[in-house]
């Protein structure tokens, strides 16, 4: 069972929504570039970039677990608080003027997933070098 791709499809679409309300917004405001200095462009495009700038690193590390064997709940444990914490971020960023509880919130469950991912991926790579050298020595 596959548990990365779940997620990376249900982070897809929420990136698709995102995306197009930046889409929407710009046309609708007629700013072709950047931000215009308009603060409602420029939430939605932080929403829309912050996702970029979280989500793949996260995925990575999620995938990396997985082929590796990790537990299939720590998997959807990961996953599926990176969906809820995007979610609560792009909808504060997105979707709302002031909505501070979700933004940071879903900031720092990403952080938090960003610490726990890494640590176990770490913990990974140091099984798999130990396991390799016990077998090659």
């Amino acid at each position: 069972m596959m548990v990365t791709p779940l997620y990376a499809g249900l982070l897809a679409l929420w990136y698709l929504v995102l995306s197009i309300r930046v889409i929407q917004y710009r046309g609708a405001a007629r700013i072709n570039l950047g931000d215009g200095g308009d603060v409602g462009m420029l939430r939605r495009i932080r929403a829309h970039a912050n996702f970029a700038e979280y989500v793949p690193l996260l995925l990575l590390m999620i995938g990396y677990l997985e082929v590796s064997h990790f537990s299939i709940y720590v998997l959807h444990a990961l996953g599926a608080s990176l969906l809820v914490a995007r979610l609560l971020h792009g909808i504060a960023f997105s979707f709302t003027q002031k909505w501070a509880p979700g933004r940071s919130l879903g900031a720092g469950i990403t952080f938090l997933l960003l610490l726990i991912a890494g640590v176990l991926c770490i913990y990974q790579g140091i099984q798999g070098h130990l396991a390799w050298y016990g077998t090659h020595l």
